[in-house]
């Protein structure tokens, strides 16, 4: 079942944007986090919401919680391709396994 943005929320980093999600991500209220400069903490196959965030070239990390996720993009990268590319990735991504 796909997940839909409800809110943006500005962070105090320029580059970070907490995305209200419809419904939880994290069922079981577990929270899990994912970035490019660690390689370590990939996406499992199991998580594909995680995997399809972190496959838009713009995202440097993405922390996922119960409600809500927070990305942070590259310096470079402009939100309004960045809202577009996370949208569009929620509303393809299966629940997790």
């Amino acid at each position: 079942m796909p997940y839909a943005i409800t809110e943006f929320i500005d962070t105090p980093n320029p580059n970070a944007l907490k995305c209200v999600l419809d419904r939880s991500p994290a069922p079981e209220g577990g929270m899990r986090s994912y970035a490019r400069a660690r390689p370590e903490t990939s996406p499992p196959a199991s998580d594909p919401l995680g995997a399809a965030i972190m496959a838009i070239p713009a995202i440097d990390s993405v922390l996922i919680h119960d409600g809500w996720i927070t990305i942070v993009k590259r310096p470079d990268a402009a939100w309004a391709s960045v809202k577009k590319a996370v949208a569009a990735a929620l509303a393809a991504a299966p629940s997790p396994a």
